[in-house]
Formats: structure tokens, C-alpha cells, sequence
């Protein structure tokens, strides 16, 4: 197993506010890596600065091989390695399905319409979203836009994938269709580093669940250190339903 994802003693400041005290972890490959904790814990900046959206002020981040800490990286390289999908599913509304997910390997990779093409529909078959291949974004339902995201970041085969609270803005049943297809990419084995308030979901997927409290790592562990919280801090998390 080999490290794909390393962050040491980050930190990261909006104006006088210190989001992030020092956070470290790191994932090996093929693993799921949770991040849960209340809101204004840092998890959502946390990963932000793995993508380079944010830029860190203190320590170091690697992230399949490339320093994103270094001020010099060439942050469009790196994204070809790592996938990232948010709560918003930014697709743009004047293209298909398909062709929202063709745009980046066109561009990106230089792929021909037709092998841009057969990826995209390879891509939706795998979320389970093939029969939706020319709808427009407005005739899907949120559940469906979200897993067409998931499809596009899937596309440019990154090494890792991010997610963002996915599921935050979808109702249960909407949700429910989004978690299974992450948990398929698990069983894959596709390397995962997710923030989310899904506890069961996270007691069922991740290899390791990460508790952020007040900008620091406050407890980190397999999956089922959420039947067994060391710390008052995760108990009263755990214990208030989020």
C-alpha cells in the first residue's frame, strides 16, 4: 500500500479566524477516508486545500505525488489526478449529459468526439445513468445531477476522488441513490476522501473516520470508533444525530 494523500501540520487562516490548528492525516490507496464533524469544524477547508482551492499557510500537503503546498505546482496537472465533486452539482445547463461529461477529456486529454463520447457513456452506465445520456441538466432529478457530477470527475480517471457533502442538499430518497454509488466505487476500490454527516454510511464505507473539532484532527480511527467515542467531543457528535 502507498501513501496517496498526505497532510502535516496544515494550517490555514481567513483573515484573523485560524480555520485549521495543525491538521495531519494521511490515506493509502484504495482506502476511504471519512471526514465528519460539526459545522465550522474545518473539514469542508480541509478538503479544499487538498485540491489547491485554498491555499494553505502553514505546513505541507502531497497529494498523489504532487506538493500542493508548493507555491510553484501546476495545479492543472495535479487535477488530472484527482477528482472533486461538491454539494452544488455545477453542470452546465446549456449541454447534454453527455456532453457535460465529454468536455474535460476533449479539452484536457485531447480525446476525439467519439472516444469522448464512449466515455461518457461508459461513465453513466457506471452510475447508473446510461438512459439519461442526451437529457439536459433541468430534466433530472437532484439525485440524478449529482450522480451525472460524479460521472464527469470519473471521467478524467482520477487516482482520487473528493467529496464535498454530496448529499447535503437532496432529500432521503435522492440521497439514497447518491451513497449507493459511492458505495460501489468503494467496493472498486477507488480512493476516497469524503466529508459528509452520513454517520451510517460512514460506519459502512470508510477504512478510516477522521473527528474534526475546532480546526484539529480530535479523534481519528477505523470506522467503528463511532460505536466507541473516546472523547466528550465525539460523543455529543455521534449522539445528536448528525
Amino acid at each position: 500500500m502507498s501513501t496517496i494523500v498526505r497532510l502535516h501540520e496544515v494550517g490555514k487562516n481567513f483573515g484573523t479566524a485560524q480555520v485549521l490548528r495543525g491538521v495531519s492525516f494521511e490515506m493509502q490507496k484504495g482506502e476511504v477516508l471519512a471526514l465528519i464533524g460539526p459545522s465550522g469544524s474545518g473539514k469542508s477547508t480541509a478538503l479544499r486545500c487538498v485540491d489547491g482551492l485554498e491555499r494553505i499557510d502553514s505546513g505541507e500537503i502531497v497529494v498523489c505525488g504532487h506538493r500542493v503546498s508548493d507555491p510553484g505546482i501546476d495545479l492543472r496537472r495535479m487535477r488530472q489526478d484527482v477528482g472533486i465533486v461538491f454539494q452544488s452539482y455545477n453542470l452546465f445547463p446549456h449541454l447534454t449529459v453527455a456532453e457535460n461529461i465529454m468536455l474535460a477529456p476533449r479539452w484536457v486529454k485531447k480525446m476525439s468526439r467519439a472516444e469522448a463520447h464512449a466515455l461518457a457513456t461508459k461513465t453513466l452506465d457506471r452510475v447508473g445513468l446510461l438512459a439519461k445520456l442526451d437529457a439536459y441538466p433541468e430534466q433530472l432529478s437532484g439525485g440524478q445531477q449529482q450522480r451525472a457530477a460524479i460521472a464527469r470527475s470519473l471521467a478524467m480517471q482520477p487516482k482520487v476522488m473528493l467529496f464535498d457533502e454530496v448529499t447535503s442538499a437532496l432529500d432521503p430518497t435522492l440521497t439514497g441513490e447518491v451513497l449507493k454509488v459511492i458505495e460501489e466505487l468503494a467496493r472498486e476500490g477507488m480512493t476516497m476522501l469524503l466529508v459528509t454527516h452520513e454517520m451510517a454510511f460512514a460506519r459502512r464505507v470508510a477504512d478510516t473516520v477522521v473527528f474534526m473539532h475546532e480546526g484539529r484532527v480530535h479523534e481519528m480511527g477505523p470506522a467503528t470508533m463511532l460505536d466507541a467515542p473516546q472523547t466528550a467531543e465525539l460523543q455529543r457528535f455521534v449522539g445528536s444525530g448528525l
